[in-house]
């Protein structure tokens, strides 16, 4: 990234990137014709690649009618978790989101009383309805009794999965917040409680098994079940103090589950006692959040020029840290006319945002294609099939607007490629942007370096830094001729 040769590439591209505006001022300025338009065939309809299993931060989705899950069996209580469930159930409450107009049932989540006040704490995700579409949405509590009643939303936090409404009943105090984290030790009981599917409360025994490592916000691994429904309940120590919030659980795993760690209720807690009035609109508050997480994770992602690895004589740019891990394949064994060779490099979490539409997540993949079989020819519409199989996927989230792409001949200190870049903006959340970038090498006819780039709910400057920062790293291995006088 800071060699001299692609200084004069970054140049170029900075340029680019100041004459080209974010795509709503692209839009207005695109009729007036001061900006080129994607050529059709490169107006595809782009969407991130996604990590190639659920990760922790997924909300696993409300199921639907008659839905059960084989592994939603929990075993029996102990005493101790029957003596626990029994002086705890008075504060336990499930959240129901409902929509206004005949007050159905949308989903439904946990949620507790803190204390001795009218505080709950829930998952963000568990009332993301009512805070993106409070026209559509309202939501009430049911108690273990039966008893209901409206909800109030208070605060939210999008990064951690948290948020805190208030009901018109009081707590008995059996769930105690502490004034400072808990100390666990791996191996400790754990006790989640909530209402899994909608079938009743219920409580369910595991252990503590240390902080997520490849998580970008801190999450606890609890060996126990946690089904849908159960989200937005608490976990507690055998004492009933609180150690996390159930938040969700792996899909292609045996009994591993998630929680907030309480640190981050106690934040938002704080906060609810700080504000004069819960916000009246929570879209701002939400941008302002993935906004904040944003600028954490780039400045994270470009602390250090990416790694640099090599596909045949191409120069490719990863980055493998505690948030992205790459993996590799190889179709050498099928029955092809050709070899592709492919590296993707993808966060395992990302930021819920609602039901269709997660952000603030990095992926990054590349494909090596050659054939010893092909002709010229043949082989360059291949290569040129597999670029425009490359830019197909959904557009289908009405919540960004038509991605606005513009396609550029670059070159490298060693490489020309062909670059696409494609931005979508977010329509409810002002300054946020999806970025694409598809780049294909151009510098040889029995060959074909492809790679993508995506980076979701990003402000414009950032997408293009990252974007710039990727481009900039692409390389090819050049042979030097032997010095004069060494053996040939």
């Amino acid at each position: 990234m800071k060699r001299t040769a692609a200084a004069l590439l970054l140049f170029c591209l900075t340029a680019g990137a100041a004459t080209a505006p974010p795509p709503d001022q692209a839009a207005a300025t695109a009729r007036a014709g001061a900006v080129p338009a994607a050529p059709a065939q490169l107006a595809p309809q782009l969407s991130p690649q996604l990590p190639p299993s659920a990760s922790p931060g997924t909300t696993p989705p409300a199921p639907a009618p008659g839905e059960v899950d084989a592994q939603d069996a929990l075993p029996p209580p102990s005493s101790a978790a029957q003596d626990l469930y029994a002086a705890a159930r008075g504060d336990l409450l499930q959240i129901r989101m409902l929509l206004k107009n005949g007050r159905t049932q949308s989903t439904v989540g946990s949620g507790f009383l803190v204390g001795t006040g009218k505080l709950v704490v829930t998952n963000y995700h568990v009332v993301s309805q009512m805070a993106l579409d409070p026209d559509v949405y309202t939501a009430e509590f049911v108690d273990t009794d039966g008893n209901s009643g409206p909800v109030e939303l208070l605060a939210v936090d999008v990064l951690h999965d948290l948020a805190v409404v208030r009901v018109d009943r009081e707590g008995s105090g059996f769930f105690k917040v502490p004034e400072r984290p808990v100390r666990l030790t791996q191996g400790q009981r754990l006790y989640s409680l909530g209402n899994p599917l909608d079938l009743g409360f219920a409580i369910s025994e595991g252990a503590y098994n240390g902080v997520v490592t490849r998580s970008f916000y801190d999450q606890l691994m609890f060996g126990g079940p946690i089904n849908s429904g159960m989200s937005g309940g608490p976990s507690v120590t055998g004492k009933g103090t609180v150690a996390g919030v159930n938040v969700s659980k792996r899909r292609d795993g045996e009994s591993v589950s998630f929680l907030v760690p309480v640190k981050y209720v106690q934040e938002l807690l704080r906060k609810v006692d700080s504000q004069p009035a819960p916000p009246k609109d929570f879209n701002p508050l939400i941008a302002a959040q993935l906004l904040a997480h944003q600028r954490a994770m780039v400045d994270r992602l470009l602390d250090e020029p990416l790694a640099i690895k090599s596909m045949g004589p191409y120069l490719v740019p990863v980055r493998e840290s505690g948030q992205l891990r790459c993996w590799g394949r190889s179709n050498v064994k099928a029955e092809t006319a050709y070899t592709l060779d492919a590296m993707s490099c993808a966060m395992e979490t990302a930021i819920y945002v609602s039901a269709s539409q997660q952000t603030g997540h990095v992926s990054m993949s590349h494909r090596y294609i050659r054939s010893d079989n092909l002709a010229r020819l043949p082989f360059a519409a291949l290569a040129s099939r597999l670029f425009a199989a490359g830019q197909r996927g959904g557009a289908n989230d009405r919540r960004l607007t038509k991605p606005m792409c513009t396609e550029r001949f670059v070159h490298t200190r060693t490489l020309p490629l062909r670059a696409v870049t494609c931005v979508r903006a977010y329509r409810k959340f002002e300054g946020l942007y999806n970025f694409t970038l598809l780049t294909a090498s151009t510098n040889a006819a029995e060959s074909s370096l492809q790679s993508r780039l995506d980076v979701s709910g990003v402000s414009y400057d950032n997408g293009m830094r990252v974007t710039r920062a990727f481009l900039g790293s692409f390389g090819r291995s050049v042979r030097r001729p032997p010095a004069a006088g060494s053996p040939p």
